[in-house]
């Protein structure tokens, strides 16, 4: 299959499956032709959650396109990472068509594209999605269909009940603790449903209303069933980002990197596909310098996973402790207040059992806890050193040529409506200027 045109060149897509595995065909080609093309800055970007490979290709074109006017003597290849991951028809993307769905009034029910997306992306589910949606449909009243809705769930993206055996992917360590799965899926799926429906419902709030007004309200807990599932399908993508990434991504630089050892090659990676080119990092063989920056553009994953200890507790760590030094200059972190799915539902859906005081009793801002917080909220948090600028500042000088660096990108992330906010409001000329400083592109 030919690479998509986009409106930059040479540009490759690189596509890999659930377990990292890449095309062969797709990734021999760009092998072959950042050779060929004689590239000096090969651009690699990664998109988040999403449903199909037109709707990367779209990010990626309008990302892209700004670049060859801000660097044009520049000798730039650019890269697209497919890997299977989905998004919710009822998050609309900024700058791209919205889902029909999307306007629909009744968020429990399960649309059609995302039923679709939900079977392309769990296959040989398809007994256990139809049972999740006609339950969403007739949202049935007793408290134990709520409990049997959480069964489904968890069947749905593979993860046991509490144990050392769960699947999912932590982003801090602890040592000699085992790592369950999140409250959402172990604990109460009723008291998990009715917290995400009062958070949903407190995000909904138009603005100006009084504070608290929200707590005292009813929500269906239906809505929070269906923001269990996206929720549960998240962390099934989350889980599925690192293994892309360290599995597929990080050994694909390292044999490019034993071809033409010259190439720059600069990582992006919005959302989930944040965590999938960090964790690349891990995947790079023994001594492999050929990274020159990492770009995250609201990453959807714990700000401590560069941490070597937790403020909150000395014996835990970050699962990507110290891999920022194998970037030969770098890691920039990307954050907005904008983003609803980060700085509200993130920390809500990865509380861990032992904190169930909910978000009626705490409020929207209490709950926003350090432990808890993204990225993509907040930047990279308790790594030494971390340089945090205003995106106007970061523009107007240069940036550090090595460790990491926040950047508030509030300026320009800050469009979307409930539940992801501003999550996916990246294309814009201002970030892609961050990636090209970053990288010292010239």
């Amino acid at each position: 299959m030919a690479d998509p045109a986009v409106s930059v060149t040479p540009y490759w897509e690189l596509t890999f499956d659930a377990d990292g595995d890449p095309d062969a065909g797709r990734r021999d080609r760009l092998l072959d032709g950042v050779t060929r093309q004689g590239v000096r800055d090969l651009i690699v970007f990664a998109h988040g959650w999403n449903n199909d490979r037109s709707g990367a290709t779209r990010l990626y074109d309008g990302f892209f396109a700004p670049i060859p006017r801000l660097v044009p003597a520049a000798k730039i290849g650019y890269v697209g990472v497919v890997w299977p991951s989905m998004r919710f028809s009822d998050e609309p993307i900024p700058d791209f068509p919205r889902a029909l769905a999307a306007e629909m009034p009744r968020r429990p029910a399960l649309d059609k594209d995302t039923r679709h997306a939900l079977l392309e992306t769990f296959p040989g589910r398809a007994t256990v999605i139809d049972q999740i949606a006609r339950m969403l449909d007739q949202q049935p009243r007793e408290e134990t269909e709520l409990e049997e809705f959480g069964r489904l769930v968890r069947m749905l993206v593979d993860v046991v009940p509490p144990g050392p055996q769960a699947l999912f992917a932590a982003d801090t360590l602890c040592e000699g603790v085992p790592q369950d799965s999140p409250d959402m899926l172990s604990g109460s799926v009723a008291a998990a449903c009715e917290e995400f429906a009062q958070a949903l419902t407190l995000l909904e709030a138009p603005d100006g209303a009084p504070d608290g007004a929200a707590a005292f309200s009813l929500p269906n807990p239906w809505e929070g069933a269906h923001e269990l599932l996206r929720q549960a399908t998240y962390y099934a993508m989350k889980r599925r980002a690192g293994t892309v990434g360290e599995r597929g991504l990080g050994r694909v630089i390292g044999q490019l990197a034993a071809r033409e050892p010259e190439v720059r090659v600069h990582l992006v990676g919005h959302s989930f596909g944040a965590r999938l080119v960090s964790f690349a990092l891990r995947g790079l063989p023994k001594g492999v310098r050929t990274v020159k920056s990492v770009t995250l553009l609201q990453g959807a994953f714990s700000h401590y996973a560069f941490a070597s200890r937790l403020p909150h507790d000395a014996r835990a760590g970050g699962v990507l402790e110290g891999q920022h030094k194998r970037i030969d200059g770098p890691l920039v972190c990307c954050y907005s207040r904008h983003d609803s799915a980060l700085s509200t539902m993130y920390p809500l859906a990865s509380r861990m059992a032992g904190d169930a005081r909910g978000i009626a009793a705490q409020g929207i801002g209490r709950m926003l806890s350090d432990k808890w917080g993204a990225m993509g909220h907040d930047g990279v948090q308790a790594v030494p050193g971390t340089k945090s600028l205003k995106l106007a500042d970061a523009l107007k000088g240069k940036l550090p040529a090595s460790g990491c660096v926040n950047v508030d990108a509030a300026a320009v992330v800050r469009r979307g409506g409930a539940p992801a906010g501003a999550h996916s409001d990246i294309v814009h000329r201002e970030l892609a200027q961050v990636v090209l400083a970053a990288g010292r592109v010239k």
